[in-house]
């Protein structure tokens, strides 16, 4: 039976590196081996951060959606809880692309890479490394090239935090830092925007903003934009010229650097585009960019 919202949702699995990452299936009522489209979401978030609202919009549209979760956030398994590490983000965005293309409900040579923020910079190096991905779209972008500024004291605070987080590590526990806070607080985002993150926080999730330091040492090492280059399918890039977490500039200069990839412009801030009056204008841009891509 057609759900009437156009689309029916099923809760799915697949292992990462021996950790089981959960998540949704998204299909469209009534199309046969449609395309598929895998989101995830950026730093230190989870998939019930109006990420259904996307997915919901692209399933309408005929398209399927495999959205999930991180090993360590959300219902995925894995400790320490909340820990942002790109190189198992990767990880578990290959192991989805593995899994997606085992579904029998879906065109596997028709597949999509969403990614937002920090998995926005995740979805240019799967698709760098993957000529299989038909698309790309990449909302308000981590690309790397972002020079974080901090007082003495911050400084300090990151230094000890990171040095205490590998200590608690060698005995399966972390000692963890605020992920968002006020501009010139100790925060990995500190800015005026900043705290506008928890304005798209499910109510109903168990996620604190707090983030174990071991992530601090990671971020400045990845950066997408190197190898821009090499991606060689249509790319959706999306930047807000307000954007104070993720440069539009830095999101511009990847952009160019793809074959075929168009950038589209909003006059907000990084989280505006998640929620309304912005939010139907990018999904409707977005949705007609991967039915677009994905035609058969």
């Amino acid at each position: 039976m057609e759900d009437q919202r156009g689309y029916h949702r099923k809760e799915i699995s697949f292992l990462s590196s021996g950790y089981t990452c959960r998540g949704w299936l998204y299909l469209p009522d009534g199309v046969t081996a449609a395309p598929l489209v895998i989101m995830a979401h950026g730093f230190s978030a989870e998939r019930t951060f109006r990420l259904p609202a996307y997915a919901e919009r692209f399933a309408q549209a005929g398209l399927a959606v495999l959205l999930f979760d991180y090993r360590n956030f959300g219902d995925s398994d894995g400790t320490p809880r909340f820990l942002v590490d790109p190189t198992r983000h990767v990880a578990d965005w290959r192991q989805a692309l593995a899994f997606g293309r085992t579904l029998p409900d879906v065109d596997t040579t028709r597949i999509a890479l969403w990614g937002s923020s920090f998995s926005g910079g995740h979805v240019i190096t799967l698709a760098a490394e993957d000529p299989g991905i038909s698309a790309i779209v990449a909302q308000v972008p981590y690309v790397g090239g972002i020079e974080v500024k901090l007082s003495l004291g911050n400084t300090l605070k990151a230094a000890g935090s990171i040095i205490g987080d590998k200590i608690a590590a060698l005995f399966g526990s972390a000692v963890t830092v605020p992920i968002v806070g006020p501009e010139g607080s100790f925060a990995c985002m500190a800015s005026s925007e900043a705290m506008q993150f928890l304005d798209i926080v499910d109510d109903a999730s168990d996620w604190n903003n707090r983030v174990p330091a071991r992530a601090l040492v990671t971020l400045g090492a990845y950066q997408p934009r190197d190898v821009a280059d090499k991606v060689t399918c249509p790319a959706l890039v999306v930047v807000g010229e307000a954007d104070e977490t993720t440069p539009p500039d830095l999101a511009r200069a990847a952009a160019a650097r793809m074959p075929k990839a168009e950038v589209t412009s909003f006059d907000a801030g990084h989280f505006e585009v998640y929620l309304p009056p912005l939010f139907d204008e990018v999904v409707g841009q977005q949705t007609t960019f991967l039915a677009k891509h994905l035609a058969a």
